[in-house]
């Protein structure tokens, strides 16, 4: 029979795990949700009709009406544009909370868990600087942010796909290999200018969507499977557990 304390610890430390995992799923879940409703909204206000396989997904963001871009001349003119940096900001900020939240408890531990969770970490924070400064008021700035999340993002992702088997999401490796190889592909092209006839609009999003891809089904493998059971904290002092009751002497 395990201690009462020992029962009461192991417990307490589960509910906390698993609660905080599914929190950060739900957060990532939202994130993913909510970018893409504001880009559908703020495209289908523009006058002058937005295309997913031609535009940039930062001209939804520019803050200026006019001819846009000397290496693929189109007007932009996006009139809730606020409203699009600050879904680049929200965006970046529950990515960032929901990779914060899960944790090690479901990204495993090792050299490769940290690493993948670094880059994520930095690529979401890069969504906030792309929102901060749109792509008309600072290029330089936003195409860093752009670079960022392309390039940081997709290796995170490559290096995700080799997280341990044990762990919740290393079990995802065949899809996240798969997502990352075809956004990393993509950003190449992007910023090589190189359209094999699917748009420059349609490269920039599969190579910068691909970590929504990827969050959403984490999301949903975290929420179905959360944590099954958490070791105790490194250098934590061992519960004694007493002997079976068989073994004790007899009282008299």
């Amino acid at each position: 029979m395990s201690h009462p304390e020992t029962r009461t610890r192991t417990r307490t430390t589960h509910t906390q795990v698993r609660t905080g995992a599914r929190i950060g799923a739900v957060l990532w879940i939202i994130a993913a949700v909510q970018f893409m409703a504001v880009q559908l909204a703020v495209g289908a206000a523009w006058r002058t009709p937005y295309s997913w396989v031609r535009n940039n997904i930062s001209d939804l963001g520019n803050v200026h009406c006019r001819t846009w871009d000397v290496s693929r001349p189109r007007y932009v003119c996006s009139p809730l544009h606020d409203l699009m940096n600050t879904s680049f900001v929200v965006h970046g900020a529950l990515l960032l909370a929901g990779a914060l939240m899960t944790g090690a408890a479901c990204w495993g531990r090792g050299g490769m868990s940290l690493t993948s969770r670094i880059l994520f970490l930095i690529q979401a924070a890069a969504w906030g600087l792309v929102g901060f400064v749109p792509a008309d008021v600072d290029e330089n700035l936003h195409v860093l942010g752009a670079l960022i999340i392309m390039g940081f993002g997709n290796l995170g992702l490559l290096c995700a796909g080799f997280l341990r088997r044990g762990s919740l999401l290393g079990g995802l490796r065949p899809f996240t290999l798969a997502v990352a190889v075809v956004a990393s592909a993509a950003a190449g092209m992007f910023f090589g200018q190189y359209d094999p006839g699917i748009g420059m609009g349609t490269l920039e999003r599969l190579a910068a969507f691909g970590t929504d891809a990827w969050v959403l089904v984490a999301a949903l493998a975290v929420l179905r499977r959360c944590v099954q059971r958490v070791p105790e904290e490194p250098g934590a002092a061992p519960v004694p557990v007493p002997p079976p009751a068989h073994l004790l002497p007899a009282r008299r």
